[in-house]
């Protein structure tokens, strides 16, 4: 199906599922198709357009040049000139807006209720919320208008709609996805997000934003990130008392997760979240929420009528604060992020249930306020404690649902990414750049004693690999047994693997090598070169025609 014909499916399919109020411009089809047909001729005459007819929606918080942004407040309107960074990234790469999507107003709440365009009905029950404040975004993924959508997340609003409409959402660390031409909620805490179907859309979406730009809150990967959650991760999970607010309706899921982790191969172990669920109290019930108050508080204080009556509550709120108010709840801020970081320490992340309950639109109505709160128990800390989460559905119950999130601290998002992999039974796609490569062809390859030594550093498996046909294998005299690779005249092709590793992983990894061994260039059966374990003279015993380490090995056990 090409890009014009996918578009006319969206539209006819927006036109069968009665969900109008999940959008707040829907541009005219006929622009979007017109935008099709020159996308096809692009891709056809080979430009690179990685998201080539994919079609996403834009929560109304985000800039789209030319198109309204209204936070869910008309009177606020304003039309941009400009894309917002991350939806000029999108575009670049060959993906295509259908329009802009209904939230809770100016990215206030968890319910997608907040609107004056209306709630947003869930995806499988008209009669439950959606989840906010990404709401439109969520619900037209699940539904299956578009193939991604961008929410934003302050407080978990790129998860919990994600929960509640069995789809998944991408929470990454503060600042990889620029904020520049958010509508800000919180500054400091926001995060523009992704929503898919499945784990491998999301990430597309994902990598295609991510990178640093102009925006002062802008950040770029570490130099020793993480690139893989390694073989046996260890997860902290909550104890059965922190599991207190779950709607007893999704204690029995909950339960099918963790096995589903278990027969993963993942270890999972009780903790204290108290901590944890504690801090997240700082942002609406702390001085904190004077962010949303210097966001948009001075709009509300002149046109209080055109404000939905509880955000403003929430906002004004912040009156009542002081800037010493401000400064102590900062310090304790400071004081929670280093407890969080000794809570998990020996962890490689967190899972907890993405959302307690999924109520009915007519229980939010009845106390907006408090049915909110509870939503983003187990969500709100995240952003303030400057972790990263991926939201993965985990089944319903009955119309209700479910989902769980995977929580890593700062730039461990490819570990997340990882187990929700394990979690749904995918294959991890990478998320993480990769700016080193190592191949190894003995005791550093899968299940041999020394692969540790890689996978500590969180290196990441990238595939089998073989020399040019132009080395010879030694057996050395070491403890463990491991080979030297010499290029030789009479040389053949000898099997290995690539690895993948973060700059500073594989600096440190060269300074612990023992003698004799070394790193150089090896020749693949490719063309291309790699770094590997090379030896300058043969040294040991020659077992070339064994057909590589691995062979040998199972000749010699």
């Amino acid at each position: 199906m090409n890009t014009i014909e996918r578009v006319e499916a969206a539209y006819a399919r927006i036109a069968r599922i009665d969900r109008p109020e999940a959008w707040i411009t829907l541009r005219e089809k006929d622009e979007v198709l017109a935008e099709a047909a020159i996308i096809d001729q692009r891709a056809a005459a080979g430009a690179d357009l990685p998201l080539a007819g994919r079609l996403y929606a834009v929560k109304d918080n985000i800039d789209v040049a030319s198109l309204p942004t209204t936070a869910a407040c008309p009177a606020y309107v304003y039309t941009p000139e400009r894309d917002a960074a991350a939806v000029a990234r999108l575009r670049a790469a060959g993906a295509i807006c259908l329009g802009k999507t209904n939230l809770d107003q100016f990215a206030t709440g968890l319910v997608g209720t907040r609107s004056p365009h209306g709630p947003v009905r869930a995806a499988a029950d008209p009669a439950r919320i959606s989840g906010g404040s990404s709401s439109g975004s969520a619900v037209m993924v699940a539904l299956g208008v578009v193939d991604f959508a961008l929410g934003t997340d302050t407080a978990g609003s790129g998860r919990v709609p994600a929960a509640l409409n069995g789809i998944v959402g991408i929470k990454a660390s503060l600042g990889l996805v620029p904020t520049g031409g958010v509508v800000p909620a919180c500054h400091s805490y926001d995060c523009v997000t992704a929503f898919a179907g499945d784990l491998a859309g999301a990430v597309e979406a994902m990598r295609a934003m991510t990178g640093p730009d102009a925006d002062p809150a802008s950040r770029d990967w570490p130099a020793e990130v993480r690139l893989a959650a390694g073989p046996r991760p260890r997860l902290a999970v909550p104890r059965e008392s922190d599991l207190e607010p779950l709607d007893p309706d999704f204690r029995p899921l909950w339960d099918r997760a963790l096995a589903r982790f278990e027969a993963a191969g993942v270890e999972c172990r009780p903790i204290d979240v108290r901590p944890l669920l504690e801090a997240a109290l700082l942002l609406y019930e702390g001085a904190l929420v004077s962010e949303r108050y210097a966001a948009f508080g001075e709009y509300i204080d002149a046109w209080p009528d055109e404000v939905d009556p509880t955000v403003a509550e929430i906002v004004m709120g912040a009156k009542k604060f002081t800037g010493a108010d401000l400064a102590a709840d900062q310090q304790r801020l400071r004081a929670a992020r280093a407890a969080a970081r000794d809570l998990l320490d020996g962890f490689d992340a967190l899972a907890l249930p993405t959302a307690p309950l999924h109520p009915t639109i007519a229980e939010v109505r009845a106390d907006p306020i408090a049915v909110n709160a509870k939503m983003g128990t187990y969500t709100n800390f995240v952003n303030l404690l400057d972790m990263a989460a991926v939201a993965v559905p985990a089944g319903s119950a009955g119309t209700k649902g479910f989902g769980v999130s995977v929580i890593v601290p700062a730039f461990n998002d490819q570990v997340a990414v990882d187990l929700a992999a394990r979690f749904g039974g995918v294959e991890a796609p990478q998320y993480a750049p990769a700016e080193a490569e190592l191949v190894v062809f003995g005791a550093h390859m899968t299940g041999m004693p020394l692969n540790t030594q890689l996978t500590d550093l969180g290196a990441r498996y990238a595939g089998a690999v073989a020399t040019a046909p132009a080395y010879r294998m030694y057996a050395l005299n070491t403890d463990p047994p491991k080979p030297a690779v010499v290029r030789a005249a009479r040389g053949v092709s000898l099997p290995g693997e690539r690895w993948l590793l973060s700059p500073t992983a594989l600096g440190r990894f060269l300074t612990a090598l023992p003698e004799p061994m070394t790193l150089g260039k090896v020749e693949l059966d490719d063309g291309d070169w790699a770094t590997g374990f090379v030896a300058a003279v043969p040294t040991g015993t020659d077992i070339t025609t064994t057909g590589g380490w691995r062979a040998h090995t199972a000749k010699t056990d």
